[in-house]
Order: C-alpha cells, then sequence, then structure tokens
C-alpha cells in the first residue's frame, strides 16, 4: 500500500485560460445607431468564434440612447452575442439602470432582436425611488410595451418620494 501526503498548496494558472477563439479583442469600443437607438458597447475582452458566429464577451457595459432621451446602462461581467440573429445573453452580476431612475437587478438578462423580447427566467430585482418588485422572471415586449414579472412576486412600493 502507497499513502502519499503533501502539504504543498495547489498552484492556480495566472492570466486567462487559452482560447480556441478565431480572434481575441482587448478593450472593445463598439458605436451603432438604427432607427433612433444609439448604442455603444465596451468590453474588457471579445473573443469571436467564425464557425460558430459567436462573440464572447467579458467585463462588458453597453449605454442605449432612445429617441425619447431616455438611456439606460446594461452591465455584466460576461455575454454572448449571437452574430447571426443579434440574440444578446448577459451574465453575473447583471445591473439594468435607466436615466429615469428604474434598477434592474438579475444573474441572466436577454434580449432576442427579432422579437425585440428582453427576458430572464432568474429571479429579478427592480427598485426606483424607494419602491421594490421582487420576482422569478421578467419578460419585457417591446413592441406591444408589455412588461411582466413572473411570481411569486413580492412588491413594496414607497408613496410620496420623489428622485
Amino acid at each position: 500500500m502507497l499513502i502519499v501526503r503533501s502539504r504543498s498548496a495547489r498552484i492556480e494558472p495566472s492570466g486567462p485560460a487559452p482560447s480556441t477563439a478565431d480572434l481575441q479583442i482587448k478593450e472593445v469600443d463598439l458605436e451603432e445607431e438604427a432607427k433612433g437607438v444609439r448604442w455603444r458597447l465596451k468590453a474588457e475582452l471579445a473573443l469571436m468564434f467564425d464557425k460558430a458566429g459567436q462573440t464572447q464577451l467579458r467585463k462588458l457595459v453597453a449605454h442605449v440612447y432612445q429617441r425619447d432621451e431616455r438611456s439606460w446602462t446594461i452591465v455584466g461581467d460576461e455575454g454572448e452575442l449571437d452574430r447571426g440573429t443579434n440574440n444578446v445573453e448577459v451574465r453575473r452580476n447583471v445591473v439594468v439602470t435607466s436615466s429615469d431612475g428604474l434598477r434592474l437587478e438579475t444573474a441572466v438578462l436577454r434580449w432576442e432582436a427579432e422579437a425585440k423580447r428582453l427576458w430572464t427566467d432568474a429571479p429579478v430585482k427592480l427598485t426606483r425611488n424607494g419602491s421594490i418588485v421582487l420576482g422569478s422572471g421578467l419578460d419585457v415586449r417591446m413592441a406591444e410595451e408589455a412588461t411582466t414579472i413572473s411570481g411569486p412576486v413580492r412588491a413594496t412600493f414607497e408613496i410620496g418620494r420623489r428622485r
């Protein structure tokens, strides 16, 4: 019988894991305008996979500016863009803030470009002016201007408080 004991600490590799991406871009800064909406995307790193038509993003921040002067900021630790459909998924520590004081927090948020649908099946927390709404999911249909928060839902409203 052979028994081996060691007191040495396991050494973690330093730096990012090797990637099989076709293209790696550091400090990404993209800007585009279409149909009255201007957006700007920044990321620490983008990994592009040509065959899959996917772009993976690390430490991303997106700013969306609408025609009606409203703006949104979306922050997440990682994300993925499907270049064929323009669908986007943002994951880990996702926070969306709007210029009118709305704040959304969740673990994952998805955008379906063709349906103009923003959704998640992860728990959500929405806050504005002291009011809080907690739910188990979110579905926003932009074309219908409809928002649904999945239940169970718990809401606390602050009355009479302004920004």
